[in-house]
């Protein structure tokens, strides 16, 4: 049944992904009534996660967040397919990477220095590591949770390493990463995803008590891989820049706790200030701290 499925949709995806942008984001804005008033796909979610992350928003400020959300969502959706068939140059007109970001990477290579990248569920995510990819001399590494059915999990395996990025399956992730020690690398690290209760940080994220996989403190110290922190900003429908920061440049010097709260908390920052473009369906406070 998952081969039928994924062959029958395969032509419309690749259909979608051939779609000149203004089309592509015409055939966005006729799904976003569908997705947000006739299925209202996890639209309880949404609503809930954003009325405790913002207590001092109004219900029309929530509403207009949410509205914004869903609408973003849609665009998403569709650019993400489009990786299948966009150009370089393309991909880096509607991607661009932040010179000064540009310039950290570079300076990081020159040094001989492997580090580890660390962003969220925000902005275009899937295109940030295809324009890494295209501009950056390091190696892209990114820790992934493969798709439980193997034709889709296969077909984002080969849009996500068209530019040259390789994936690590979140289980391998340490294993690995000291496989790759021998080359200068970059590994990304997703890390507003959802682990277990009690072998989570716990921390307050956006006004809510909020468990944070351990794994890049523990492995920043392990290996002793500087932190950078990468944010993918919308600029307008369409067009993101990616920027870049040095959050740890010595990982020795702070405990695991201390790196995971560091990378949690710039995270926040970049949500408070553009919320629409985080991924508010995702079920993030679905676990509540264990009683010590």
């Amino acid at each position: 049944m998952g081969a039928l499925i994924y062959y029958l949709v395969l032509p419309f995806i690749y259909l979608l992904s051939l779609l000149p942008f203004p089309v592509l984001y015409l055939f966005s804005d006729l799904l976003f009534p569908l997705f947000y008033y006739v299925i209202g796909y996890r639209k309880k979610v949404v609503f809930k996660n954003l009325r405790n992350a913002f207590p001092e928003k109004t219900d029309k400020e929530i509403k207009k967040i949410a509205m914004a959300f869903f609408h973003y969502l849609c665009d998403l959706f569709l650019e993400t397919f489009k990786t299948l068939t966009i150009s370089k140059e393309t991909m880096l007109k509607h991607c661009a990477m932040d010179p000064d970001a540009e310039a950290l990477f570079a300076k990081m290579a020159a040094e001989n220095k492997s580090i580890i990248l660390v962003m969220g569920h925000m902005g275009n995510w899937e295109w940030a590591g295809n324009t890494f990819s295209l501009t950056c001399p390091q190696q892209l590494f990114v820790i992934y949770h493969p798709i439980a059915n193997k034709y889709f999990n296969g077909l984002m395996h080969d849009m996500r390493s068209r530019f040259g990025s390789k994936l690590i399956p979140m289980k391998d992730t340490f294993r690995q990463m000291l496989a790759n020690r021998r080359i200068v690398n970059s590994t990304a690290f997703i890390a507003d995803q959802t682990p277990l209760p009690d072998n989570a940080y716990w921390t307050t994220f956006l006004n809510q008590e909020t468990p944070v996989f351990k794994g890049t403190g523990l492995i920043a110290k392990k290996l002793n891989l500087p932190v950078i922190y990468v944010n993918i900003q919308r600029i307008k429908r369409g067009y993101y820049v990616l920027n870049a920061e040095m959050l740890i440049e010595d990982p020795a010097t702070l405990s695991e706790d201390d790196i995971t709260e560091m990378h949690t908390k710039r995270l926040e920052q970049d949500i408070i200030a553009q919320p629409e473009t985080w991924l508010w369906s995702h079920k993030r406070w679905k676990h509540k701290r264990p009683v010590a």
